[in-house]
């Protein structure tokens, strides 16, 4: 979706109508250089939120590059097969190792569904990480919460009917993850992005965080 288009979200799951258009401009505590790449990894399931807070990420983060792993697998028919699961893996660790080479980025983000640990280790597995920070979340909520969000897309037809069981199927999974859980229940995706950054691993980013992640403004 461009980013000067206008989408407004009137979804009281979120708490507020959120337009990409008026988008902050990026936080001055993220206008930063560092010796290491900052690679994020963000999961959850379907309809819990990941693009748009990505998105809202991409805006706050220094020289910001985002990557939605589901725009690797965008086929109609959509086919899961060996073959094309091999496919998307490919693809996605293709770009993800061309976001880290180029320099002109410092902070790579990728979003994807990755409910399985062994997804989250093969992905990592066959990127270049050796000089990158890697920081993995997983966006999570209330049963109830994710499919109210997950009908509205399908009212507006964002998604078929069908992703509803889909979604709450793999919802369960990911307490399991090793990564940090962000509790996206009544927050909007501004809220989400803000807490994200202020759950970051804030000992390696003095820079960023003089004072610790809770005395943000």
């Amino acid at each position: 979706m461009p980013q000067n288009v206008s989408v407004n979200r009137n979804d009281k799951n979120y708490g507020i109508c959120f337009s990409y258009a008026n988008l902050p401009k990026k936080d001055v505590r993220m206008n930063f250089r560092s010796s290491m790449k900052n690679l994020f990894l963000i999961g959850g399931a379907m309809g819990v939120g990941k693009t748009s807070i990505c998105r809202i990420l991409k805006q706050k983060l220094n020289n910001a590059v985002f990557l939605d792993g589901d725009w690797c697998w965008n086929s109609d028919p959509f086919q899961v097969t060996e073959e094309t699961k091999s496919m998307v893996m490919d693809n996605i660790c293709y770009l993800l190792n061309n976001f880290l080479r180029c320099s002109a980025y410092d902070n790579v983000i990728f979003c994807w569904v990755m409910h399985q640990q062994s997804i989250i280790d093969q992905i990592l597995s066959k990127i270049d990480i050796k000089n990158c920070n890697v920081q993995k979340f997983s966006l999570i909520c209330d049963e109830l919460i994710l499919k109210n969000r997950l009908q509205f897309d399908i009212k507006n037809g964002i998604r078929s009917a069908d992703v509803i069981k889909r979604s709450l199927d793999r919802l369960k999974y990911y307490q399991n993850l090793d990564t940090v859980k962000i509790n996206t229940n009544n927050k909007n995706p501004y809220e989400v992005a803000e807490e994200i950054l202020k759950n970051l691993e804030f000992m390696q980013f003095p820079d960023i965080f003089s004072d610790g992640p809770n005395n943000i403004r």
